[in-house]
């Protein structure tokens, strides 16, 4: 599939592709007489890419992830630290924004029992 093929498909802008190549993270795309050949692998590891960019990790820390994958070695450790950093400061937020619904509620209740007091 070339370049043209998988930003139409995807709809991934070209410049992001040409990001991501040029960072080496598909590293199995081929040029073939001069445009860009991507199998199914690439295609996978960019939606990789689009994921952890979806679900909040920055540029770097997406270099660094799969940089990990790519490396060969034994990274399943340090990746699931990654996956876990990020899933546990969403869990925060979570917190953070329930305790905020939970004192508008209250608010609310307030307001409809006439109980609100007058500062």
């Amino acid at each position: 599939m070339t370049i043209d093929e998988v930003c139409e498909r995807y709809c991934i802008p070209k410049s992001v592709l040409e990001e991501y190549e040029k960072l080496g993270l598909c590293s199995s795309v081929k040029c073939v007489m001069g445009q860009w050949q991507y199998d199914d692998t690439d295609v996978e590891r960019l939606s990789l890419i689009m994921t952890l960019h979806d679900v909040g990790f920055t540029n770097e820390e997406v270099e660094a992830y799969m940089g990990l994958l790519l490396s060969g070695g034994d990274t399943r450790d340090a990746r699931l630290k990654m996956l876990n950093k990020l899933r546990q400061q969403a869990v925060d937020e979570i917190h953070f924004h329930q305790k905020k619904l939970d004192w508008l509620d209250y608010l609310r209740y307030q307001i409809r029992q006439h109980k609100e007091k007058v500062l």
